[in-house]
């Protein structure tokens, strides 16, 4: 007796520790949240999630390898490289365009270089070939606060259940737009008119508009509305500003014009930090000039997000900072 249990234990201690063995410790910089279900979506929608990360251990790492398993997805990271206890995100698209019906894909993230492991990410959507957007997504663009532009996407209903409809439409309270809703005939279907807000805030904006219909197969399907308010009367060029061939241990600068209709003081700039710094003349005058300078510490991608303050109506604009960083 007492030797079975003794093999037992050994047993379900060699089972516990190969199960340890095959969980990759890559998973833990996700905090083991390594998969997300996009749900029934219209048969070319194009889908977009986030998955955050965080450095968890006392080694910086750098992401040495991201593989796919399907064309139909994308994934990018913020920044290639994380110090101890740095926050990114891996930035994922779904494009259901390119498959029909339920599909799971892997996303393996290897990380290195002195210690090497790889993640393993799974993204789902069940792209539903009875339902069409065209187009897949509203964006508005780039408009100034104050302007309301309008833009519409159709929902049609190609399958066979006769009596289809949406039941009802979802968006959050604080979505800069109002939605209305129309039938699409002669096809069977909706067009939904979004129409910005004149008072909607400065600065990008992504939200998710749910449709919930009586199909009990697919009882639920989602498009998303973009865009980037720009503070009113105030023109910004370039935005964003791209900056290439730059190496860790060089400086760019970029020169960048701020118009408007009447003179104004630049009051501040946010988001420096990560060697980006910003100069500007303290003087009221209808053109302004900042001069952005970049000088990186590290290699990877970038993606930094100022935001510019002026006395127009105590305003803020977003101005967003892209580049390449080679060692």
């Amino acid at each position: 007796m007492r030797t079975h249990i003794m093999a037992l234990i050994v047993s379900i201690s060699i089972t516990s520790f190969a199960h340890a063995q095959t969980t990759p410790w890559a998973n833990k910089l996700f905090a083991n949240e390594t998969t997300h279900d996009f749900g029934n979506v219209a048969r070319g929608a194009q889908l977009k999630f986030s998955f955050k990360m965080t450095n968890i251990y006392k080694v910086p790492l750098d992401i040495t390898d991201i593989r796919v398993q399907c064309n139909c997805v994308k994934a990018e990271p913020s920044t290639k490289s994380l110090q101890p206890n740095e926050t990114a995100t891996l930035n994922i698209s779904m494009d259901a365009k390119q498959f029909v019906g339920q599909k799971s894909v892997f996303v393996y993230v290897t990380v290195g270089p002195k210690f090497v492991s790889t993640a393993t990410l799974i993204v789902s959507a069940n792209a539903r070939g009875d339902v069409v957007f065209a187009p897949n997504e509203i964006d508005f663009g780039n408009f100034q606060r104050g302007q309301t532009p309008a833009k519409s996407i159709d929902v049609e209903y190609v399958g066979t259940l006769a009596d289809w409809k949406v039941v009802e439409v979802v968006k959050n309270g604080s979505a800069p737009f109002e939605l209305k809703v129309a039938d699409l005939a002669p096809k069977r279907g909706y067009r939904l008119l979004a129409t910005m807000k004149a008072d909607a805030p400065p600065g990008a904006f992504k939200q998710e508009v749910i449709l919930k219909t009586n199909d009990t197969g697919g009882p639920v399907l989602t498009f998303n509305v973009v865009g980037a308010v720009q503070a009113s009367g105030l023109a910004v060029s370039p935005s964003p500003i791209v900056v290439k061939d730059l190496k860790v241990g060089e400086m760019q600068t970029k020169k960048v014009f701020l118009r408007a209709s009447k003179p104004f003081r630049i009051v501040g700039v946010d988001g420096q930090g990560d060697g980006v710094t910003v100069e500007f003349a303290n003087r009221p005058d209808a053109t302004q000039v900042i001069t952005v300078s970049l000088a990186p510490t590290k290699a990877g991608e970038l993606r930094k997000q100022l935001v510019i303050r002026t006395d127009l109506d105590d305003e803020r604009t977003p101005l967003v900072i892209q580049a390449a960083i080679e060692p």
